[in-house]
């Protein structure tokens, strides 16, 4: 599995940014916003049932990371048909303000380690990465446990600073300045 400190690999993939089935797919590479960090997150299967819970997690907080200059990117193996319908079909995903990303052919997952080859769905893995392209952090849960995605954005403002933050620190609080 790819960590801190790797640099994020180059992917171009199909994604669902809307339920208007004209509108609705867009490509999205390692290029786009350009310039931005981005938090890529990874769930195993559409129409499960943490998933959704995690996804909608993400969507309600997407407004603070588009504050902190971050864009969101959900990604899981299912194809961008797939993502459509589970979005026009689920009501916590209809409104989703950020992309969903079809890695299907499973070449993003497979180049990050977070692939679960036996069951051919990603892990429930999720990156922050910096302007450069370079990871900054990298969590995986097991398959039944779901994310916190107000700990993501408290890591992301934490890695912001460039400062060192001590246990639970949040946005706001002294950093440690070291003598």
């Amino acid at each position: 599995m790819l960590t801190v400190g790797d640099k994020f690999p180059s992917f171009s993939v199909k994604a669902v940014v809307s339920t208007d089935p004209k509108t609705a797919f867009t490509d999205i590479t390692d290029k786009s916003d350009s310039g931005k960090w981005k938090l890529v997150f990874f769930w195993p299967k559409d129409f499960t049932f943490v998933c959704p819970t995690e996804i909608a997690g993400f969507g309600k907080l997407n407004g603070d990371f588009k504050d902190r200059d971050t864009v969101i990117y959900g990604v899981s193996a299912d194809s961008e048909f797939v993502h459509l319908a589970w979005r026009n079909n689920h009501p916590d995903l209809k409104t989703l303000p950020f992309a969903m990303l079809a890695d299907n052919n499973h070449k993003l997952a497979t180049a990050l380690g977070v692939l679960d080859a036996e069951a051919g769905v990603a892990k429930r893995a999720t990156f922050l990465v910096d302007p450069e392209g370079v990871i900054r952090f990298a969590y995986v849960t097991d398959m039944s446990v779901g994310r916190n995605p107000q700990e993501v954005l408290r890591v992301l403002d934490a890695l912001q600073t460039d400062e060192l933050c001590p246990c639970n620190w949040n946005k706001g609080d002294d950093v440690i300045k070291a003598a």
